[in-house]
């Protein structure tokens, strides 16, 4: 596969809850290699894009296709055996598992094309977690739990990660560590597409921005683009 072939691509998507109308029309692409960050308001569609794409929210309308593949409203299991992972925001750990545990739970065999994850190197990004491995996840404070979330979804093997709002609530020392993280997935091949509210941290590891308003893509360009539009900043983030 070319380094700029697609990997995920989301064209026209429309989803519901119930009568109202959430997203109209969202359309982006990630490529191999990239950090997608989805910016915006709370409240502008981007976890229910996130939803929308991993089958947890039924698209009304438009397409997702993952290396080609059309997942379009697939089930969520089917959705992640393809190569797509889920990071989210609730983190939804196994409470009555260990670390240990919950980490072997996420393991499944790699796709084509995908980079393999070991247990190992789950507790050299987080080593919390390795002195914590035999402790019930219910047992974990926040950040730790959120750290176990992004490993146990790396050791599915995907072929590109959604993570939705992974600082949201942390400490800064974690905060630091996540971001870490996130910057090594990219550089051993990961693609990810990325919620955060953190303006300063969805610049810094980013590659390409979308910024969602009303259930829709209203700019997509780089972090250095999106940086020297104030009046978009203006727009479209300021709270």
């Amino acid at each position: 596969m070319s380094p700029d072939a697609t990997l995920l691509g989301v064209d026209q998507l429309h989803a519901h809850y119930g009568k109202s109308h959430i997203l109209h029309g969202v359309s982006f692409d990630v490529r191999r290699n990239e950090v997608v960050s989805l910016l915006g308001r709370n409240g502008s569609g981007r976890s229910t894009t996130m939803k929308a794409l991993m089958g947890l929210v039924p698209p009304t309308t438009g397409t997702v296709r993952l290396q080609g593949r059309d997942i379009t409203g697939q089930r969520p299991f089917t959705i992640c055996r393809a190569g797509l992972g889920y990071v989210p925001e609730e983190r939804e750990v196994f409470g009555n598992l260990t670390v240990d545990e919950n980490l072997h739970m996420g393991e499944q065999p790699a796709v084509p094309g995908a980079v393999q994850w070991t247990v190992g190197q789950m507790f050299d990004y987080f080593p919390r977690l390795k002195e914590r491995r035999n402790t019930k996840a219910a047992s974990l404070s926040g950040g730790e739990q959120q750290m176990l979330t992004i490993c146990r979804s790396l050791l599915g093997n995907p072929l590109v990660l959604l993570v939705d709002e992974p600082t949201e609530g942390l400490a800064p020392k974690i905060v630091t560590a996540v971001g870490e993280c996130i910057r090594d997935m990219h550089r051993r091949g990961v693609s990810v597409v990325l919620v955060e509210q953190k303006l300063a941290i969805a610049l810094k590891v980013s590659t390409r921005v979308c910024v969602m308003g009303h259930g829709r893509i209203v700019f997509e360009g780089t972090p250095a683009e999106l940086s020297s539009d104030a009046q978009l900043l203006a727009d479209w983030l300021a709270v």
